[in-house]
């Protein structure tokens, strides 16, 4: 697996990361445990260095999947995940919460999930209105500080608040949701990410499945677990009308002897040497499909084709649904 490299503190991490929310939480049914270990062992197999959770995804159970599988590597590997919500005694998320102190708890009941004395790369999930961002910073500087958290990201901040963050601790990763057809870091974080020095780490760059082919029409996201079911993108209505980018990616990937999942990626990889995606795999078959991309090349002309072919296509319907698009920071 080829590798890059995550800020200016030069973290290195393999070019393609796995997302381990969908192994438990979001994506529909979770995949029965030993399952879901063998899949994130098998990443490990792959050359896959950057494991991707949150206390938030179950929540709490998919960090403590993660733990379990990564204990035997834990050297090997980096650990990212994420504070940022209140959560109940029920296990039912109920807001926004990034007082320092909370921060704290979190943190240390993260490493315990996670079988860690150190989490790798540790982010904001979602900004916290109600706490300043410098006071965010803050307390992840002194975690730092400790040694229970190596670096500091922050997931869907604002260029204002990343700013304000790296004033106070540098951040070395930023997670956007990026993806061919969801495209406003291009506007809103790239040049930033220039000038600081910062890496940018792609979360649903494959649109939730969608860009992989292997969504058909007529399948539905009725599932209790399943975020989809909201979103207004994977309603039949504009399922049917945004598989003319599924046949565009198809057809390139036959050209390339690929597949619309690696051409998806791929295209990712080609923007900026900073961008890491994570996408999610719930079989092994998965990453069968989304790993080879890392060496996939793309070719001016590729690149070309496919933003032009883009231009052209009229997606329907917003990547996310209105709740979590309103937490998101802008």
């Amino acid at each position: 697996m080829k590798k890059r490299i995550l800020g200016k503190n030069g973290l290195e991490v393999s070019a393609i990361g796995l997302g381990c929310m969908g192994l438990s939480f979001g994506l529909g049914p979770a995949t029965e445990r030993s399952e879901a270990l063998q899949v994130i062992r098998s990443a490990v197999d792959r050359g896959v260095t950057l494991f991707d959770t949150a206390e938030g995804y179950g929540p709490f159970i998919n960090e403590d999947l993660v733990g379990e599988a990564l204990q035997p590597v834990r050297d090997q590997v980096l650990v990212c995940t994420k504070f940022g919500f209140a959560i109940n005694e029920r296990g039912e998320l109920t807001g926004l919460d990034s007082r320092p102190s909370h921060i704290r708890a979190v943190v240390d009941a993260s490493l315990k999930r996670l079988r860690t004395d150190h989490i790798n790369l540790l982010y904001q999930h979602r900004v916290d209105p109600n706490v300043p961002m410098e006071d965010v910073a803050g307390a992840v500087k002194d975690l730092i500080d400790e040694g229970k958290v190596l670096h500091f990201g922050l997931s869907e901040a604002s260029a204002a608040n990343i700013r304000k963050a790296h004033a106070v601790q540098p951040v070395t990763a930023i997670q956007d949701h990026y993806s061919l057809w969801m495209r406003e870091p291009e506007q809103t974080k790239f040049s930033l990410c220039e000038e600081l020095g910062i890496g940018l780490v792609a979360w649903g760059p494959l649109g939730q499945g969608f860009l992989t082919g292997k969504i058909t029409r007529g399948m539905k996201f009725d599932d209790a677990n399943d975020l989809r079911k909201d979103f207004p993108r994977f309603t039949p209505e504009a399922m049917e009308a945004n598989f003319k980018v599924v046949d565009f990616l198809k057809d390139l990937a036959a050209r390339k002897n690929s597949t619309p999942a690696q051409v998806a990626l791929a295209w990712l990889l080609a923007q900026k040497p900073w961008i890491v995606p994570i996408p999610g795999g719930t079989k092994i078959e998965h990453l069968d499909d989304n790993l080879p991309a890392a060496d996939l090349v793309l070719t001016p002309d590729d690149l070309r084709e496919i933003d032009n072919a883009f231009e052209t296509i009229d997606i329907k319907g917003a990547p996310l649904s209105a709740a979590l698009d309103a937490a998101i920071d802008r």
